[in-house]
């Protein structure tokens, strides 16, 4: 896996999805599925800087990537603020954009986008989450 280290500030997301779209092209993934990865991987890289590190000066995350014949693996960790994701509750699709609770679309659009979504909160590790996506139709 190669690995780059970003400082918790939205001004690094341009160079997130350029990281990790490389990969993805790498693994041989179509516009589509290169696409779907990048804005997982943005919405995976904001919830770290605005949920993880809120309030926290000088945070770090590292963004490590890897890619196989026709599938890319990220994976996003965090010394932040621990993070469940079983509490995230399911957006209702149902109501209209002004009716909608705030929060729990960008988790949603992560399980909807990759094919593999795990995430792990551990004391001394900190927060991991991994998400592979593959081509589809296979390598």
């Amino acid at each position: 896996m190669h690995t780059n280290t970003y400082t918790a500030d939205f001004t690094n997301l341009d160079a997130i999805r350029d990281f990790v779209g490389g990969f993805a092209q790498q693994a041989g993934l179509n516009s589509k599925e290169i696409y779907a990865v990048q804005l997982a991987a943005d919405e995976a890289c904001s919830n770290v800087i605005e949920h993880a590190y809120e309030g926290i000066v000088n945070g770090t995350f590292d963004v490590s990537c890897a890619a196989l014949p026709g599938q890319v693996t990220i994976l996003i960790r965090d010394h932040g603020k621990p993070f469940n994701i079983e509490k995230v509750r399911q957006p209702n699709l149902g109501k209209n954009l002004d009716e909608r609770e705030i929060g729990g679309l960008g988790v949603f659009l992560m399980h909807k986008l990759m094919d593999e979504v795990h995430f792990e909160s551990k004391p001394k590790e900190g927060n991991v989450l991994t998400m592979i996506k593959r081509k589809s139709g296979g390598a």
